[in-house]
C-alpha cells in the first residue's frame, strides 16, 4: 500500500495513523503533546553509601533476596565471562555486571507447565537444584526466599515445615520466567535518587553484553522447555511502564502460545512475504521517519501504536536474535542503546522484542519496539478503539535526532551511527524473502 494509507496529516495538523500489522487506529491531535516526556523529580533525595548497594532487592548487596541465580556475567582484566550456577555461600564473593535469576512471581510458573503439559525438570536442571539444596546455605537461602514470597501473597510461611517450603520452590530452578538484572541501580557518580542507571547510561560495550545475554536466555528458554511456542523478551523501565523496581532489568518468559500480536503479523506475512519492507520500512523512509541506522540495523519513528514508539529493525536475514553474528548483534545493540540514551533515564518505556516464533519458516526480521509510556488510556479509547497518541511520529523523530547528534559528538553512543538525514536507506532494506 502507499505510505499515506498508514499515515495521513489533515489540514488542521491532526495525524491519523494505522498499524500495518494489527490495524490499530491512532490519532495525534495538535497541541496535546507539547510537554516534556520525562518524569519530574521535585523532591530528589541525597544518596547514602548504602543506597548504592541496597536500594532494592535487585541491588548488589542483596543478592540473596532473589531466587538462586542461573548465571552471572563478570568483567575483569581478561574481559567478559559467564559463570553458571553460583552457589549461595559464594553469591556475594563477586560483583556481577548482569545476573539471570528466576522471577519471584512468574507469569507462568512451573506448576503451569507441569500440570498442563506434563513438563518435569530436565536432568541438568534437577542436578543443579539438588547441588544447591545439598548445602546448608543453599537450603536456608531457598527457604527464606520462598517464605518471603508466601508473606507477599498474604500467607504465613511459619505454618509450613522447611521441607515443604523447599518442595514449593521447584520453580526457582525449572520455571520459565527469568529476570536479567544489571549491576547499577544509580549511575556510578550519582548524588541523588533521581540519577537512575538506565539502558542509555550503560556504555555501548555494556549494552551489547546486556543484549547478547538476554538473547542467549531466550534461546535457552526453548532449549529447556519443549512446550514453549514463544519466548517473550521485554523490559519495563520505571513504574509507569510496569516495573516493580526502578532498577534496570529485562524479563524473559516462555509461553505456550504465540499470542494475538504475532498471529496478526503471521497473517500479514502469509499474504505478502515482503510486508516488512512494503508496509513498514519503506513507509518510514518515504515519510522521512528514519532516526538512526548502521550496517545492520535501522531505527525509525513508528506509526499506528497506542504510545509513541521507536521501531528498531535488524536488517539481517537471520530471524532469531541468538543466531545473529556478533557484528549483527552489536549493530542492533548500538542503535537500540542510542535510542535509550536519547530518550534519557527519566522517560518511562517498554522495550518489546519481536522475532520469528518457533516452528515458523516465513522470514520475519528481529525488531524491537521502544514504547514511551507518557500517556494514560481513558474512556475515549475504550469506547471507540481510536487511540490518542500524544506525540506524532515526525515529532518524535524531530525530538530525538538533535539529541543523538549531541551524544555521538561526545562519544556516549556509537560513532558508527548514521543519524537522521545522514542515513541513506534505499527501498527494501530488508533481505528479500526467498
Amino acid at each position: 500500500m502507499s505510505a499515506d494509507a498508514y499515515l495521513t496529516e489533515l489540514p488542521d495538523g491532526t495525524v491519523k495513523q494505522r498499524n500495518p500489522f494489527t490495524g490499530t487506529e491512532v490519532w495525534t491531535v495538535p497541541g496535546r503533546g507539547n510537554r516534556p516526556l520525562g518524569l519530574p523529580h521535585p523532591h530528589a533525595r541525597s544518596l547514602t553509601p548504602s543506597d548504592l548497594t541496597h536500594a532494592c532487592a535487585f541491588c548488589v548487596g542483596r543478592y540473596l533476596e532473589t531466587p538462586p541465580e542461573k548465571s552471572r556475567v563478570l568483567r575483569d582484566a581478561a574481559g567478559w565471562r559467564v559463570v553458571e550456577a553460583v552457589q549461595a555461600h559464594a553469591a556475594l564473593d563477586t560483583v556481577a555486571e548482569f545476573r539471570r535469576v528466576p522471577n519471584l512471581f512468574e507469569i507462568l510458573g512451573y506448576e503451569y507447565w507441569n500440570q498442563n503439559h506434563g513438563f518435569t525438570l530436565p536432568a541438568a536442571v534437577r542436578r543443579r537444584r539438588d547441588v544447591y539444596l545439598a548445602s546448608a546455605e543453599g537450603r536456608a537461602h531457598v527457604a527464606a526466599v520462598m517464605a518471603a514470597k508466601l508473606r507477599a501473597s498474604g500467607l504465613d510461611p511459619t505454618l509450613l515445615p522447611e521441607d515443604h517450603l523447599l518442595e514449593r520452590a521447584t520453580g526457582f530452578f525449572g520455571g520459565g520466567h527469568d529476570v536479567i538484572i544489571a549491576r547499577r541501580h544509580f549511575v556510578d557518580d550519582a548524588a541523588t535518587d533521581a540519577e537512575l542507571a538506565s539502558s542509555g547510561t550503560l556504555t555501548p560495550d555494556e549494552h551489547a553484553r546486556f543484549i547478547a545475554y538476554a538473547a542467549d536466555a531466550a534461546r535457552d528458554g526453548y532449549a529447556q522447555n519443549p512446550h514453549a511456542r514463544y519466548v517473550v523478551v521485554f523490559q519495563n523501565w520505571l513504574r509507569p511502564a510496569g516495573a516493580s523496581f526502578d532498577h534496570l532489568h529485562k524479563q524473559v518468559v516462555a509461553v505456550d502460545e504465540v499470542g494475538g500480536q504475532q498471529e496478526a503479523v503471521l497473517r500479514r506475512v502469509a499474504d505478502n512475504p515482503n510486508v516488512f519492507n512494503d508496509d513498514a520500512l519503506n513507509v518510514a523512509v518515504a515519510q522521512g521517519l528514519v532516526i538512526a541506522a548502521n550496517a545492520h540495523c535501522i531505527a525509525f519513528a513508528g506509526f499506528g501504536h497506542r504510545y509513541p514508539t521507536i521501531e528498531v529493525y535488524s536488517t539481517s536475514a537471520t530471524c532469531e536474535p541468538w543466531s545473529h553474528t556478533e557484528a549483527e548483534l552489536r549493530g542492533v545493540s548500538d542503535v537500540l542503546h542510542a535510542v535509550h540514551a536519547a530518550l534519557g533515564a527519566d522517560v518511562p518505556c517498554n522495550e518489546e522484542w519481536h522475532y520469528r516464533p518457533a516452528g515458523v519458516t516465513a522470514a520475519m526480521p528481529w525488531r524491537i519496539m521502544v514504547k514511551l509510556r507518557v500517556s494514560t488510556l481513558a474512556g475515549f479509547e475504550g469506547a471507540t478503539k481510536l487511540y490518542l497518541n500524544t506525540v506524532a511520529p515526525a515529532t518524535l523523530r524531530e525530538r530525538l535526532v538533535p539529541r543523538l547528534l549531541e551524544l555521538r559528538a561526545t562519544g556516549t553512543v556509537s560513532g558508527d551511527l548514521a543519524i537522521g538525514g545522514e542515513a541513506d536507506i534505499r527501498p527494501d532494506p530488508l533481505p528479500q524473502p526467498g
